[in-house]
């Protein structure tokens, strides 16, 4: 199958591309920056563009619409990406004859709530649902891997820093999502074509605290941090220094509602996953030593002015 990824280059597109390429089908990756993947064809495009994206889609079979940010940076807001870019790539795919579309959105989406990320991804939900294409929704909690931002900003936070400040005075509870997890429902939606018009949950095959599995990866990197809670209003006002400071923020404002909320449990409405697609990784060291990038505190090459 030909197959279009939108975010093609991100942490779970590229890991999708791979997976997908490497099981011999034809990838198309997009993406507002080129950043080659091997086996999978490149093409630099923004989800606000409709004719180029219709163009790429006219070949395919299915899409993956997997562009989003943690982030709003100048005219890259949650509405552009998240419901406008949405909106785009369906009429795309509706005007290319795309018949299939799955969408990555996040866990905790849900309309009603003081958050923008949390409704645009609802928004975003909503317009799939109602395309009339058969689709599949994917609400996943936090998702770690080669190249993700838990495990890369964990790290190097914990070879920065002799503590960690937990986000909030009451513990709170992380699903932690294997890459390779995901993936696997990804290509059964897309090329078994299963999962029609559900929207499903997909969390980690182990709960725990955000302390223990802070505790779990310092131990893995050779760390012994003192883990204490923070107030949500700290980490608030440090989120908004990190984003003023840092192209790639330690922690955003979006992240930090979302690690207040705590990531275990979804916001309807979501039905079970099968059986064989439950996902089986628990959070080992194993798996974190996978996951992990070259070791290494924050520098400062990773501030703004430095990049």
């Amino acid at each position: 199958m030909r197959i279009a990824i939108t975010g093609g280059t991100g942490f779970v597109g590229s890991h999708l591309a791979n997976r997908l390429s490497g099981d011999g089908h034809e990838v198309i990756l997009l993406a507002r920056h080129a950043k080659p993947i091997s086996n999978s064809s490149m093409i630099t495009c923004n989800v606000s563009d409709i004719r180029r994206l219709t163009a790429v889609f006219s070949s395919c079979e299915a899409v993956a619409h997997c562009a989003g940010i943690n982030r709003e940076v100048g005219h890259q807001t949650f509405q552009r990406v998240h419901v406008e870019g949405t909106r785009n790539v369906v009429e795309a795919a509706k005007r290319a004859g795309v018949k299939r579309i799955v969408l990555m959105s996040f866990l905790r989406a849900r309309p009603n709530c003081s958050s923008r990320y949390h409704k645009s991804k609802w928004e975003a939900e909503e317009i799939v649902r109602n395309s009339g294409l058969d689709y599949t929704i994917i609400k996943a909690g936090v998702v770690y891997g080669q190249g993700d931002h838990m495990l890369d900003h964990l790290s190097h936070a914990l070879h920065t820093f002799p503590f960690f400040p937990l986000v909030g005075l009451k513990e709170k509870a992380v699903r932690p999502l294997a890459v390779e997890d995901l993936v696997q429902v990804m290509r059964a939606a897309l090329i078994d074509r299963r999962l029609k018009r559900q929207t499903i949950a997909l969390l980690g095959a182990e709960e725990i605290y955000l302390r223990e599995a802070v505790r779990r990866v310092a131990e893995v990197v050779g760390k012994q941090p003192v883990i204490f809670p923070l107030p949500v209003w700290c980490h608030r006002l440090m989120a908004r220094v990190f984003e003023l400071t840092m192209p790639v923020p330690l922690v955003s404002l979006a992240q930090v509602r979302i690690l207040a909320e705590g990531i275990a449990e979804a916001a309807s409405p979501v039905v079970p996953v099968p059986y064989d697609l439950v996902p089986t990784r628990r959070f080992t060291t194993e798996q974190i030593k996978n996951g992990l990038p070259q070791a290494g505190p924050f520098c400062v090459g990773d501030l703004h002015w430095c990049s």
